[in-house]
């Protein structure tokens, strides 16, 4: 609010309390969409219909998406075992596949996402090749996509280039993996784009709302009965630091609760 810092370095202050890590794929720092426009020639920070609504979580960007997850709700079994099961999501927006995914042109992220995937690169359809088609599935499209973004959207232009000329794979349309394609207002510049992607992020528009995603990923709407109102809840398992595994008695149980955790993600912990 004094201007006496930026929105980039706010979130990554309140990643850091909330026990995310550089150092830790599976509780990687998570930074939001803002952008909702990656086809224009040019970008339009002074319009409200440019961003990204930071008031719903990804699963509830479009009313069609949001009705279909209430109402998954409402269908899902109510426990699973001694544990509350109801939930929006059985997917997760940040996990150490998700981070490896759009790294992946970057070392040491290459390794780790071949080592996720059983050693090899995943089909190439399914590889991060776009920021346009990832940003519709993930708010539009794909009810598995709930992915949020990483610091390096914000400050790396390498990540966006396959300067080490991995062979990533043919997509089925018969377009070769290489650099990720960029939005029409980037140019086909990496640096443009980060650098416009960061101006967005320092935006009124953004400064003016980013306190609701902090509500959301944060705050107040992770969990209990606003979680459930702002259709923000996710399988009971990925709420890591509400669960005392010490109770759980069945080996299995608990060996399935940790291995989920550290494959499929984890909440953070609530500031």
């Amino acid at each position: 609010q004094k201007r006496e810092i930026s929105n980039f370095d706010y979130l990554m202050y309140l990643n850091t309390l909330a026990g995310r890590s550089y150092n830790d794929y599976m509780q990687y720092p998570v930074f939001p969409w803002i952008l909702a426009d990656y086809h224009s020639e040019t970008l339009n920070l002074a319009n409200p219909q440019t961003f990204r609504d930071l008031s719903k979580p990804m699963g509830a960007q479009t009313v069609e998406r949001r009705h279909k997850f209430i109402q998954r709700f409402s269908e899902v079994e109510k426990s699973e075992g001694d544990l509350p099961a109801q939930c929006h999501y059985c997917t997760h927006y940040s996990s150490a596949i998700i981070v490896a995914s759009y790294l992946v042109r970057i070392e040491p992220f290459t390794q780790t996402f071949c080592s996720l995937q059983g050693g090899s690169f995943d089909v190439a359809d399914r590889m991060f090749h776009s920021v346009k088609s990832t940003w519709e599935s993930a708010s539009r499209d794909n009810m598995s996509d709930v992915r949020e973004l990483i610091p390096e959207f914000f400050y790396l232009p390498e990540f966006l280039t396959n300067a080490n000329h991995f062979e990533l794979g043919c997509m089925q349309d018969g377009t070769v993996l290489g650099d990720v394609q960029l939005p029409p207002w980037a140019d086909g510049d990496p640096h443009k784009f980060i650098l416009l992607h960061r101006q967005a992020l320092e935006s009124d528009y953004v400064s003016a709302h980013l306190h609701r995603w902090i509500d959301l990923i944060f705050g107040y709407k992770q969990h209990g009965s606003a979680a459930v109102e702002a259709v923000n809840t996710y399988h009971p398992y990925f709420y890591g630091d509400k669960m005392d595994l010490n109770n759980i008695k069945d080996p299995l149980i608990k060996s399935t609760i940790l291995g989920f955790i550290s494959n499929f993600g984890q909440i953070p912990k609530q500031v």
